[in-house]
């Protein structure tokens, strides 16, 4: 029958029969269902770890929602704030029609075998209330708005203790609109960064593993062999979606709401832009755009120019890394990294940046914490070795610079001043062509160092205050801030060297 047909054959029954027809049409049916196109696909992945959205409207929550009442039997759905956790609540009582099994209290709602639970990741320690807790199914909502470090400590606890039960994470976000979120563009970086040397296509599988501390990508699912242990890579995609792919959303008119917001949150929002802007916070020490000009500018040299500076930012052991920054004039070569469990001493450490250096260069090591040994350790060797303390007092005061201070302000500590002076560096007004090498993790770094004016001068978020924002220590901006200081050379190594040069000029 055609549905013409059958449209005029219904007209015919009674509220009775109508009734009946619908029970016998709905009963076995899902509660749920995922809408055709990139919703159904990325119900249908394969992926441990999936990447959903991009575009508004695409149906993110509702996929999240569905799959914890249809595939799964333990779940738990993260927002930044409990109080976004509303609409999650308001959309579950929609589908099952019923608000009966919801705690709200302690944030779970059971419905029938199924266990939803609900968090909140408002505060830098929120995450360990979740510590241990097993979920079959990990959903991150909104995920630019929650820090890197807590999502990826939670997803440890994807597993279940039901046999053939399947475990998976899901993430779901509109492109950033602030630094702290662009991690995930470099999370899903085949799928996301236009300048990834190997693009994946949306909803094709990728394997990711963890080697030597950093995170890299392998061939296949099998099991590869680290450090004598065989590891499971988990696999990753991302699936974009956009309001024209929610049938709903478009019947309410709800692109056209988005065709009226302004640019960039036009083109974030009912685009996906990914390459869109990003709004700087006011009191970022260094613009993002700035970092990004620089970046741009960076090529790798087959025939380097003498090296003038290193930088060390020291870990002896623990999950931060030890980092050598060395700056060849107004470039700056890629960063080495060494897990803190090979840099288990000075020693060891000193080793590795004698290694590194070149042409006489002046080594800065910052000797607070860790670094002191290693600092010891250089001056024994003859290396030529500035001692970097952050909290000690300097003289120095901001430069002139077009659109920037007068060059009146004082610093509060010497760690606001090596930052300040990465910020004139980077400042085009001052056209210093300096070339930092494009390293996503870089950029977070210094781009999340904020400042204020107290009455001792500018003073720059410290590094444990840093670490709160991104979750790790700061280990690669701090060896390049320390990398670019200017001192002078001397033609023999000779020892240590508190000063900086007092001569430096970042407009000369």
């Amino acid at each position: 029958m055609s549905p013409d047909e059958i449209e005029e054959a219904m007209k015919g029954l009674n509220d009775e029969d109508r009734a009946e027809l619908d029970r016998l049409l709905t009963d076995g049916m899902p509660i749920w269902s995922p809408m055709e196109g990139p919703q159904q696909r990325a119900h249908d992945s394969e992926a441990d770890i999936l990447g959903y959205g991009g575009a508004a409207g695409g149906g993110k929550t509702d996929l999240e929602v569905g799959l914890a009442l249809t595939k799964h039997t333990r779940s738990i759905i993260y927002r930044k704030e409990g109080t976004q956790l509303q609409g999650i609540y308001d959309r579950i009582e929609e589908i099952t029609e019923t608000r009966d099994g919801f705690n709200s209290q302690s944030k779970i709602w059971r419905i029938d075998d199924k266990i939803i639970q609900f968090g909140g990741l408002a505060n830098p320690q929120d995450h360990k209330k979740y510590q241990g807790i097993p979920h079959d199914l990990k959903c991150f909502d909104e995920a630019t708005e929650i820090p890197r470090y807590m999502v990826e400590f939670l997803m440890g606890w994807k597993r279940s203790s039901q046999p053939g039960q399947r475990t998976r994470v899901v993430m779901t976000f509109n492109p950033p609109t602030t630094p702290e979120g662009r991690w995930v563009i470099e999370f899903f970086a085949p799928w996301l960064d236009p300048m990834h040397p190997n693009p994946a296509a949306p909803g094709e599988l990728r394997w990711f593993t963890t080697i030597d501390g950093k995170e890299v990508e392998v061939e296949s699912g099998k099991p590869i062999l680290v450090e004598g242990e065989y590891v499971q890579p988990l696999s990753r995609t991302f699936i974009p979606a956009k309001v024209e792919d929610n049938i709903y959303y478009m019947e309410s008119g709800y692109k056209a709401t988005l065709q009226s917001l302004p640019e960039p949150l036009r083109s974030q929002m009912l685009k996906g832009d990914f390459s869109a802007g990003v709004t700087d916070d006011p009191w970022q020490v260094i613009p993002s755009a700035w970092v990004d000009m620089a970046m741009a500018r960076w090529e790798e040299k087959a025939i380097k120019p003498p090296m003038d500076s290193l930088g060390v930012d020291v870990a002896c052991g623990g999950k931060d890394k030890t980092c050598i920054s060395a700056r060849h004039g107004n470039w700056f070569d890629k960063l080495q990294d060494h897990p803190g469990a090979d840099t288990p001493n000075g020693a060891l450490t000193a080793a590795l940046v004698i290694a590194a250096r070149r042409d006489n260069a002046p080594v800065h090591v910052d000797v607070v914490g860790w670094g002191k040994d290693t600092h010891t350790h250089l001056i024994e060797n003859n290396i030529h070795t500035i001692a970097i303390n952050g909290i000690n007092a300097t003289d120095e005061k901001t430069k002139p610079v077009k659109n920037d201070t007068n060059g009146q302000l004082s610093f509060y500590n010497f760690r606001s001043m090596m930052y300040w002076r990465m910020r004139e560096e980077l400042n085009p007004a001052n056209n210093t062509g300096v070339a930092l090498p494009p390293d996503p993790a870089l950029k977070a770094e210094l781009c999340a160092h904020k400042w204020e004016l107290r009455s001792r001068g500018i003073f720059v978020l410290s590094k444990d205050k840093v670490k709160e924002i991104l979750g790790h220590s700061p280990d690669k901006s701090d060896a390049v801030v320390m990398a670019n200081i200017k001192t002078m050379k001397k033609t023999d190594d000779f020892g240590q060297v508190y000063i900086m040069d007092n001569d430096y000029d970042p407009l000369a």
